[in-house]
């Protein structure tokens, strides 16, 4: 009798352990995966990823990211559009005029009634901006929607960028044309011409790639001392658009390469390389300066700079102008930007499961994991509520293995800048100032005393007030070829694409720039463009002004 109840207790425990592990699979099963795919570079997590599963766990759902490899963003969602198949989410970047077109994008403002903090991520008068001409919304910005007040500390944008040891080997000095940006990278080149790893070292390298070429053909426009409205210079006095490829200055900065080039100052690679070269050579700290926007090598190559502990090769900005007297304006508050966004297709079979997800990644105890990580792995909490990390989670933070393994920012989904929806913190570490300064370099910090400085940010001028039309880019995003002013954008970039870099490397710049400028005047119709443009700018103001 005693065997018998013994076995029959074995039974019972036996089918109750079954029932669990039953039980925890179906739950497991019950998460659903959603398919995104995001039109530019960028690393896949791993799988089990620590914060994207605390993430599925809270909200039911997660989304398997894929990214652009071996195309351009047009190219890879030209595919999707021939085929008309689509993952279930997706962000196309420069494809997304060409989504919207082809029908393959779900109208958001449809189905938002029931998810509140989608509804309200924007104000009306945002959301209206969003809205294409049918008056539908099929893209929900993800950048540059401030929650409270910006909290900056980095700069996001574009600017010169330089590494601490050669202002700290030419004694932090004052920096302030292209040519003496120039002349300070040269000379530290000669006089220390070796890397620590016994290569050599490389002065000034420029990112071509596909759209990326930004990097060699925006800075006329900041040189001459205008913001970064992208497309045109608006000129803040009268609201006229002017094209800057054509002012003087884009002449002088342009043959200003083409000396350095015959110097040996310029990489010979620069118009050869793809991204990810370029991101692995700046990571190697070989590089001394270039130009660029922060957020295109500093989530990236900084933090492999940082984690290899590369003394000296951290990077800080410079806002570097054609000549003394004009002041600059590289730095600005982030900017929304209306030409796109993240996406839900009409290929995804749970719509309002999507919305659900994408609602709950609003929501406050989301945006913390996603920026911040897990409580007491990734930040801790002191008795203010304030939030910081030790020196063993700061170092974790920026390797990449541990990112790929532990953090899960879905850096392409819709999110809050500034502050933290707990109105306590930043919404990322690198914006907190005390967890900012803690993470600093001692290098770095040595840089922003020499200078006056406290952030990043504060390297260069502080920020205007945004003018109505503020960026111009938002709108030249969002051209295409089946508008005239869009057609002549196109020709623009492939003329540009085509003539800077025989610029740069001509053994007669004078005949080279004659040669471009001409084929420039040939084949783009500058005042149509212009024209466009204009109007927009005028319609900015009007709305502005509320008429």
């Amino acid at each position: 009798m005693k065997k018998t109840i013994t076995r029959l207790l074995a039974a019972m425990l036996t089918s109750t352990m079954l029932l669990g592990v039953m039980a925890g699979c179906k739950k497991k099963d019950e998460i659903k995966t959603f398919e995104m795919f995001i039109a530019m570079p960028g690393t896949e997590l791993s799988e089990g990823n620590k914060a994207q599963d605390k993430l599925a766990e809270l909200y039911g759902a997660k989304i398997k990211e894929t990214w652009l490899t071996g195309q351009t963003a047009e190219e890879a969602i030209g595919v999707m559009v021939a085929a008309g198949e689509y993952p279930d989410m997706i962000e196309a970047s420069d494809g997304y005029q060409m989504m919207v077109d082809a029908g393959a994008l779900i109208p958001i403002d449809k189905y938002w009634d029931k998810y509140p903090n989608i509804k309200n991520y924007l104000s009306e008068a945002e959301w209206n901006m969003c809205r294409k001409e049918d008056g539908h919304i099929y893209a929900i910005p993800q950048f540059g929607i401030v929650n409270e007040r910006d909290t900056s500390t980095l700069v996001n944008g574009e600017a010169w960028w330089i590494q601490t040891r050669v202002l700290k080997w030419a004694g932090y000095p004052e920096v302030v044309t292209i040519d003496d940006y120039f002349k300070l990278i040269g000379d530290y080149a000669a006089a220390n011409p070796t890397h620590v790893d016994g290569t050599s070292v490389i002065p000034f390298t420029i990112l071509c790639e596909d759209w990326r070429y930004y990097c060699l053909e925006n800075p006329p426009f900041f040189l001459a001392g205008y913001p970064n409205d992208g497309s045109v210079i608006v000129e803040p006095d009268t609201a006229t658009v002017v094209d800057y490829n054509t002012i003087p200055i884009a002449k002088q900065y342009f043959q200003k390469l083409n000396e350095e080039y015959k110097n040996g100052i310029v990489d010979p690679e620069s118009f050869t390389q793809s991204y990810d070269e370029y991101i692995s050579k700046i990571s190697t700290g070989r590089i001394l300066g270039f130009v660029d926007q922060f957020w295109n090598f500093g989530f990236t190559a900084m933090d492999a700079i940082k984690a290899a502990n590369l003394e000296g090769c951290t990077y800080v900005p410079l806002g570097i102008v054609a000549n003394d007297g004009i002041v600059e304006q590289y730095n600005n508050e982030p900017a929304l930007d209306v030409s796109g966004g993240f996406s839900i297709t009409t290929s995804c079979k749970d719509i309002d499961g999507a919305m659900k997800l994408v609602n709950d990644l609003l929501s406050e105890e989301a945006q913390t994991i996603r920026f911040w990580g897990l409580k007491d792995v990734d930040y801790k909490v002191d008795a203010d509520g304030l939030f910081y990390r030790t020196p063993e989670m700061r170092t974790m933070s920026v390797d990449a293995n541990y990112k790929a393994d532990n953090l899960c920012p879905y850096a392409y989904l819709p999110q809050y800048e500034g502050m933290s929806l707990d109105g306590i913190n930043a919404w990322r570490p690198a914006n907190q100032s005390s967890e900012f300064f803690e993470d600093l370099a001692p290098e770095v910090k040595e840089c922003f005393e020499a200078y006056g400085a406290k952030t990043y940010v504060e390297m260069l001028n502080p920020t205007k007030p945004s003018k109505p039309w503020f960026p111009m880019w938002s709108y030249s995003n969002d051209l295409t070829t089946e508008t005239e002013g869009g057609l002549v954008w196109v020709t623009m970039g492939e003329v540009k694409h085509e003539y800077l870099p025989k610029v740069v490397i001509a053994d007669d710049f004078e005949a080279a720039w004659d040669e471009y400028m001409q084929v420039y005047s040939e084949r783009c119709d500058i005042d149509v463009f212009l024209a466009d443009m204009q109007a927009e700018v005028d319609r900015r103001i009007s709305v502005a002004e509320g008429n």
